[in-house]
């Protein structure tokens, strides 16, 4: 099954559909009490999709997509984690060496931001922003101490991830949450696909473009570690709550390391995307 946020022509919030193809139905209307918000329905676990998946194959009001809002695909997740250097090429073409366990930083609730919104910063904090493609992970199941075999028995779904950079920072400071953490640097969406849809995480096709290049091919499967180990490593010294959102890393091709660079300008659009999963765009501002 596939979910996103949609804000609705004439309002404020959004609220939770279902999504079939290029038509949509609002989770909220399918039955009495039904959930408004992916957070919501994770809760209410197997039995809750079950609910929504029944009450959809009954008589429902599909709308038409075309020209939807987004908000992000995950909202008010427990904490959202951040992996760096989880691709060999991307900790090489960066000067950074991939250590003996995974490098784990937090992204602040700010940064989350919707399919085919305006993410903007000021150009006197940082001209050197780049773009990163990642697969994300959406917990399901409270998940302490799992093992590697078992972990992936605790994911729920999975959607897309632009973890956006501003490497200046990043590169003077030790750690690496503000650099992550502007604004709207953190796109998801605009789907979330439930782990059924996504037989194996480590045979995805992961991409970037930036104003019509593509900058980033590769395949999950180039992962340093994968899906199952981050998990069971993330897993062993704290309890993964249901709605934590994993952010998995992000294979080589960044813009800091090319040559010219390529950096985020005003104006650009970068798209990200995973195949099975979405196409998650971005439209980039730079306030003077």
């Amino acid at each position: 099954m596939r979910f996103a946020h949609v804000i609705a022509a004439g309002a404020d919030e959004p609220r939770l559909v279902l999504v079939e193809e290029n038509r949509a139905a609002f989770v909220g209307d399918l039955f009495d009490g039904a959930p408004e918000s992916l957070q919501d329905l994770i809760s209410r676990g197997d039995a809750g999709l079950a609910q929504v998946s029944e009450a959809a194959a009954s008589d429902v009001v599909w709308h038409d997509l075309d020209g939807a809002r987004y908000a992000s695909a995950v909202m008010n997740p427990p904490i959202v984690l951040a992996v760096g250097l989880n691709y060999a090429a991307h900790s090489s073409e960066l000067g950074l060496k991939a250590d003996t366990a995974p490098t784990v930083f937090t992204l602040w609730p700010n940064s989350l931001t919707g399919h085919d919104a305006v993410t903007a910063w000021p150009r006197r904090l940082s001209e050197s922003v780049d773009y990163e493609a990642e697969l994300g992970v959406i917990v399901g199941t409270a998940a302490k101490d799992v093992s590697a075999e078992d972990a992936l028995d605790h994911v729920w779904g999975y959607t897309v991830v632009n973890d956006i950079t501003a490497r200046d920072i990043q590169f003077s400071e030790a750690q690496w949450s503000r650099c992550k953490s502007f604004d709207g640097f953190t796109p998801t969406g605009p789907f979330v696909v439930t782990a059924d849809e996504v037989p194996d995480p480590q045979d995805l096709h992961i991409w970037a473009v930036v104003d019509g290049q593509t900058v980033q091919d590769a395949s999950t499967g180039q992962m340093i570690r994968s899906v199952a180990t981050l998990v069971s490593h993330l897993s062993s010294s704290a309890t993964l709550l249901p709605g934590t959102l994993i952010s998995t890393g992000s294979p080589g091709g960044a813009g800091y390391s090319r040559d010219p660079q390529i950096f985020l300008r005003d104006r650009s659009v970068v798209t990200v995307g995973i195949d099975g999963i979405g196409e998650l765009r971005t439209n980039c501002r730079i306030d003077d």
